[in-house]
């Protein structure tokens, strides 16, 4: 849904960003400085790249070659930015209908009323901004971004300029839309869990002003080096999972290819399912299953390979059913477990491990 190979250069920094994502939410991530704000604006047509192609949603709406640039304002862009920029003379109210002006289109009462109910502001209507926190204002901006009947909805690091209890109250409405909503997203983000959750599917990530990886999130996940000095040791796997129902002392019950974990609870229903991220170094790997351990979460598998990891680490990635699970133990530990590729082996989950890793699922993987 979003394809582009362009070159561009800004001040004494050449850019030059390729991908080719398909899918309906698509995750930008990357240090600060990568370049993931300026590709934004190329695709809104805020910056015009030196030359290349620029296509939403089927559409092209930039060829150098073709002599095709479509402005910004009839590209259909819905775009939220950092700080939500709302109008502070006009109620909230009149903030969300001035997104359908823009777009010269009065929105139907019913689509109006939808996206108030999916974002949760209808009680702010008649309240005026100044007297709004920072993750209502947040929230407001994006709906104003989708009453602008956009093609496609960019949203560039809108939780970067909360604290972490704003986050967590406008984190769920985002999951929704993307969710509920059949509109394209390209989420922005530096941050690993944020971006985990709401862009499952693909991950573009980016270096110095160059796409350095454009895939499955799965895949993305796998990459210290992708990661950065600071995710590099939330490197690992992800598993799909089912919720089977809530469990004692605040659990929720899952199953992973017929056998059991417990998590902390899920606000979801029986039958909803999930991708849990397990870091490889929260991995603990056994010769027989342990007994009268603290550690709930015991998966039975069989080693699918091995890789050494440096001087001191091994990578022992498990079979478990369809899925892999990677862990990430010493050297020395591996040695004394005399690991061979094909062996039964069981790994150990602690609970509280997955405590802030699990997201609803958007897709398969």
């Amino acid at each position: 849904m979003l394809s582009l190979d362009v070159e561009h250069r800004l001040g004494d920094f050449d850019l030059a960003y390729a991908l080719d994502s398909r899918e309906r939410v698509t995750g930008l991530f990357g240090p600060s400085g990568a370049g993931k704000s300026t590709l934004l604006r190329l695709v809104a047509g805020l910056i015009t790249p030196r030359r290349g192609r620029i296509e939403i949603a089927g559409r092209c709406v930039f060829d150098s070659d073709r002599g095709i640039r479509v402005p910004a304002h009839r590209r259909r862009i819905g775009y939220v930015f950092q700080q939500a920029r709302l109008f502070p003379h006009l109620n909230v109210a009149r903030n969300l209908r001035y997104g359908a002006w823009f777009a010269r289109a009065r929105p139907a009462a019913a689509r109006f009323d939808r996206v108030v109910d999916m974002l949760d502001i209808g009680a702010l209507l008649d309240r005026r901004v100044a007297g709004l926190s920072g993750g209502e204002a947040q929230r407001v901006a994006i709906g104003r971004a989708l009453l602008a009947n956009p093609a496609m909805l960019l949203l560039d690091e809108p939780l970067a300029s909360l604290d972490a209890a704003r986050k967590a109250e406008v984190l769920p409405y985002i999951e929704r839309l993307s969710r509920e909503s059949e509109l394209p997203i390209v989420f922005v983000s530096h941050q690993l869990d944020e971006m985990l959750r709401l862009a499952n599917r693909h991950v573009v990530a980016l270096r110095d002003g160059r796409v350095v990886f454009s895939g499955k999130s799965a895949a993305f996940l796998a990459r210290p080096d992708l990661l950065g000095p600071e995710h590099a040791r939330d490197a690992g796997t992800l598993l799909r999972a089912e919720i089977r129902g809530t469990a004692a002392h605040g659990l929720s019950a899952l199953d992973c290819e017929g056998q059991p974990l417990f998590v902390p609870r899920l606000d979801q229903a029986p039958g909803g399912r999930v991708h849990l991220h397990v870091r490889a170094r929260d991995v603990m790997l056994a010769r027989s299953r342990p007994e009268d351990i603290s550690a709930l979460n015991v998966l039975a598998g069989r080693v699918a390979a091995i890789a050494q990891d440096g001087d001191q680490a091994v990578e022992v990635t498990l079979a478990i059913g369809n899925q892999r699970l990677a862990a990430r133990i010493t050297r020395y530990s591996a040695e004394r477990l005399a690991l061979a590729e094909g062996e039964p082996l069981y790994a150990v989950i602690k609970s509280l491990a997955l405590a802030e890793q699990a997201w609803a699922r958007l897709g398969g993987l």
